[in-house]
């Protein structure tokens, strides 16, 4: 059996080939293409999918309950899709999770040297805050913008926890 694991919005990809099959393959793509492409996933939402054959696992968390069911529509569109696994998590209504976001943003995409960072429309830091706490994903150049996100990170006052799950590009 063929698995493939891949973190959409932060445009690398983790694999683990048993073979190829074209077939999987091209779901992997069209998997990826169209969840990049979702209208309104921005840097706090976080969605990550797995093709295990012809079934397709969405996993993560999105701010807006509305884009996990448009995740889970474009993927079984998808030619060879028979089933969509959707284990995406909504997460929940938060003024005060709203505000850390805003502050996290500002943090660790406005530091000169994030900047570059700030600059695709699928931002490769995503910001992920869930009552209070805070977890960065997503993927970075170097071990060095890895320790500055999560220094600036915690220099932003109102998040109870932070855990670094920031990765160096392949």
């Amino acid at each position: 059996m063929i698995k493939y694991v891949f973190a959409v919005a932060v445009l690398t990809t983790t694999m683990a080939f048993a073979k190829t099959d074209p077939a999987t393959v091209d779901i992997n793509k069209e998997v990826r293409h169209e969840l990049v492409m979702l209208p309104y996933l921005d840097v706090f939402d976080n969605l990550a999918y797995r093709v295990d054959g012809n079934v397709v696992t969405l996993t993560g968390q999105v701010t807006r309950p509305t884009l996990k069911g448009d995740a889970e529509r474009v993927v079984m569109r998808i030619a060879g899709v028979d089933k969509v696994d959707n284990q995406i998590e909504v997460l929940p209504l938060s003024g005060h999770d709203d505000h850390l976001r805003r502050s996290l943003f500002k943090a660790i995409y406005g530091f000169p040297s994030m900047n570059r960072y700030a600059l695709p429309v699928i931002k490769p830091i995503r910001i992920i805050v869930k009552n209070g706490n805070v977890t960065l994903e997503g993927v970075v150049d170097n071990q060095g913008d890895k320790d500055v996100a999560y220094i600036r990170a915690r220099g932003v006052h109102g998040a109870f926890s932070l855990t670094n799950n920031l990765r160096i590009g392949e």
